[in-house]
């Protein structure tokens, strides 16, 4: 009887026959090749390889062509069970092959798949046989370079990756979906409308914000400033170091100490950036003694935090080194979690909300093995979470086991404009940090007790969260956040002084506006306010300058008529203070 497989499987096993048929094409063209792993991913497949050579984009279409007379000639996929030293004798010349073998557990059947020329080690499975594979459903992607095993120490091997799907339609999709990604790609629409800069000598993974990025990251961050004290946060600002004592209490030098920059000697002692806001919050609470009466205590902070990540992991905006986390801890008692996890997961999802996010997907982590804390506090948090995720109606998927080892949490994950899917907020309780840092409130009884933790953030980064904003608009914000909201554009010479009269009012009114008073034809400014993305062009002549009303153009190419000056100012004002989306 055939497996029963879903179609996710199905399309598996072509990804993963694609590799095997990509390494003999390979092998044909470089006999003396090494060859490495070669798994099925998400969207298709690669290889590792120890070529004699280098290996130039042109021949990937050469290998392409390979690739098809093998797929062409329908050779069957066959399955031999050997024994170890069969194994050996086989892959006798490849040294990744016999290391590979080395790994495989005592006990477990060694198997190999052949098809035509090639044999590989491999538990499989695959396709019957290549007529399977449609010649027209792949395409290798590109040629990187990846360590053997992922460790640095061991020798660099070219990796080619290929994206393989069921048929051609799926294909074009998805190479037509990889140009949108191409064209939102936040690194290049941030060079292209001068939002922010990286410099490597200066510096790998800390970001330089440009004025027009730091208009944006200040709206972003007065309209968060705003929402938390209206939900009854308050803010702190903390240190960027912190004494080594500080990072041995919370555990972070034992856990997390790979990702630390290394200490500063200061006054005979070491000093850490910090990589996390935590323990500078609990130090805070510490300082007075607290009752039940003051709880539940909600603190946050924009907190500029440190992590040393590797240079190949960096990427633009989405992982640097340097980041400013939305940061927030909340101290409560057991009897008020059930009420504070709802308001912050509601606050999350307004706040989502209000940037355009509405594909929203939750994520619950529970209780791993090793943990932390009593089990009746992680089943008390656990219940909290689920309960909040619930009564919001939220889609969810349960993680089990999948908590940190202090605490469940609750990932949310967006879509963007796309469909790609961005983890985002995050609500994580925490039963370590109170323990190591003797945390304590007076309860009703007079007795000393923990709080609970619960460490939380909205948007993640402000970094990550305007890379992940910027690629979901490509660059076109909504006019509340857009840098420069309009652009005034004069007809000719004779309308600059009235123009420039213009954007002093219009800035009087907190807009962000500009005349653009170069020496370029009225035609080379329009286009450049819609290159640069601006949502509204006020386009003056005389008879602007006369009638006082004004046709708005849309950056889209739409006129509008929005009336006289006055008019014009309250229904600006109507978009922009009611944060509308679309223009």
């Amino acid at each position: 009887m055939a497996d029963k497989l879903s179609p996710e499987q199905k399309l598996e096993r072509k990804r993963h026959s694609m590799a095997h048929v990509m390494a003999e094409a390979v092998l044909d063209m470089f006999p003396t090749a090494q060859i490495a792993i070669g798994p099925a991913i998400d969207t298709g497949f690669y290889y590792d390889f120890d070529l004699p050579r280098q290996l130039v984009n042109d021949d990937l279409a050469v290998i392409e062509e390979k690739m098809k007379e093998i797929i062409k000639s329908d050779r069957k996929f066959v399955r031999t069970e050997v024994t170890r030293d069969e194994a050996r004798e086989k892959f006798k010349d490849q040294k990744y092959k016999l290391e590979l073998l080395e790994s495989i557990p005592e006990g477990e059947t060694v198997t190999l798949y052949n098809q035509g020329n090639f044999t590989d080690l491999c538990r499989g499975p695959h396709v019957e046989s290549t007529k399977k594979l449609d010649p027209r459903s792949f395409k290798l992607m590109n040629i990187a370079a990846a360590y053997w095993r992922g460790k640095e120490s061991n020798p660099m091997l070219t990796r080619i990756y290929g994206t393989a799907w069921n048929n051609k339609k799926d294909l074009d999709a998805y190479l037509t979906k990889l140009k949108d990604i191409e064209k939102r790609d936040h690194r290049k629409l941030g060079k292209e409308l001068d939002l922010f800069s990286m410099h490597e000598e200066a510096g790998p993974g800390l970001v330089y914000w440009h004025p027009k990025g730091a208009r944006i990251r200040g709206v972003i961050e007065d309209f968060w400033r705003k929402e938390h004290y209206k939900n009854g946060y308050e803010m702190v600002y903390t240190p960027h170091v912190g004494k080594s004592w500080l990072w041995e209490t919370s555990g972070h030098l034992d856990f997390y100490h790979d990702g630390m920059y290394p200490p500063m000697e200061m006054d005979k002692a070491d000093y850490y950036a910090k990589p996390m806001n935590c323990p500078f919050h609990i130090m805070i609470y510490n300082n007075t003694k607290r009752s039940y009466r003051d709880l539940p205590l909600r603190w946050a902070e924009l907190g500029t935090v440190y992590r040393y990540e590797k240079a190949g992991a960096l990427h633009g905006l989405l992982r640097v080194r340097g980041f400013t986390q939305d940061d927030a801890h909340l101290f409560v008692t057991p009897e008020q979690v059930d009420d504070e996890i709802l308001t912050v997961l509601k606050f999350s999802l307004n706040m989502l909300h209000s940037f355009g996010f509405q594909e929203i997907k939750a994520y619950l982590s529970t209780r791993p093995e090793k943990a932390v804390g009593e089990p009746e506090r992680w089943a008390t948090a656990t219940e909290a979470l689920k309960k909040a995720i619930e009564k919001e109606g939220l889609e969810y998927e349960v993680d089990e086991g999948g908590g940190a080892f202090y605490g469940p949490k609750i990932d949310l994950k967006i879509k963007d404009a796309i469909g790609r899917a961005w983890q985002l907020s995050t609500v994580q309780f925490d039963f370590n940090l109170p323990e190591r840092f003797n945390m304590t409130f007076t309860d009703k009884d007079g007795q000393e007790k923990r709080p609970y933790m619960i460490h939380r953030a909205l948007l993640g980064s402000i970094e990550r969260f305007f890379g992940v904003l910027l690629e979901h608009y490509a660059g076109a914000f909504p006019a509340w956040l857009a840098p420069e909201q309009v652009k005034i554009i004069p007809v000719g010479d004779n309308c600059f002084d009235y123009c420039k009269e213009l954007e002093g009012k219009l800035r009087m009114e907190e807009f962000r506006a500009s005349a653009d008073l170069s020496d370029d034809h009225m035609k080379v400014k329009i286009k450049n306010a819609q290159l640069n993305k601006v949502p509204y062009m006020l386009v003056v002549g005389e008879k602007e300058m006369e009638s006082g009303e004004f046709s708005v153009r849309l950056r889209t190419g739409k006129q509008q008529k929005w009336g006289d000056y006055d008019s014009f100012v309250k229904k600006l004002h109507s978009i922009v203070d009611s944060h509308q989306i679309e223009l």
